[in-house]
């Protein structure tokens, strides 16, 4: 089966293009690039009434093997599984598990309650969880005329 995408738009621009590689792909194999070209791991951000979730799926790693760190207004999520001593005595025929380390860096605005910022992980996904701050409403005030 072939896939054909029919595009009549003049003068794409380069962010276009770029898009178009990696976002246009069937979804497999964009995320093969993505993952294995790239060395990250795929991140959802979800926004809920109270804060923002950033999902990354990490499979095989363990808690420990994760470094968050917020430098100003940059969030760095970085990982590296340390190998381990292998048995002599086993041999492996066929080897294709690799746990790759990344790094992933996201810019968090002024909205952002940086100081509550908290994290899980479970089942694979590391969940970071961005709190909003509460918005201060301004009171309004009447003001007499003299």
């Amino acid at each position: 089966m072939t896939l054909v995408k029919v595009n009549n738009q003049l003068g794409k621009s380069f962010d276009g293009f770029v898009n178009e590689i990696f976002n246009d792909f069937p979804a497999t194999f964009g995320k093969a690039i993505r993952e294995d070209v790239f060395g990250f791991p795929p991140v959802n951000i979800v926004e809920k009434t109270g804060a923002y979730d950033l999902e990354v799926a990490a499979p095989g790693f363990n808690k420990t093997d994760f470094n968050l760190k917020l430098d100003g207004k940059i969030l760095t999520i970085s990982a590296e599984k340390k190998e381990e001593t292998k048995d002599e005595t086993a041999k492996s025929v066929r080897k294709e598990f690799s746990y790759k380390s990344f790094k992933r860096s996201f810019t968090v605005d002024e909205k952002i309650d940086a100081a509550n910022i908290s994290a899980k992980y479970d089942n694979g996904i590391l969940l970071v969880t961005l709190p909003k701050k509460e918005e201060v409403k301004q009171s309004s005030q009447e003001i007499n005329i003299q």
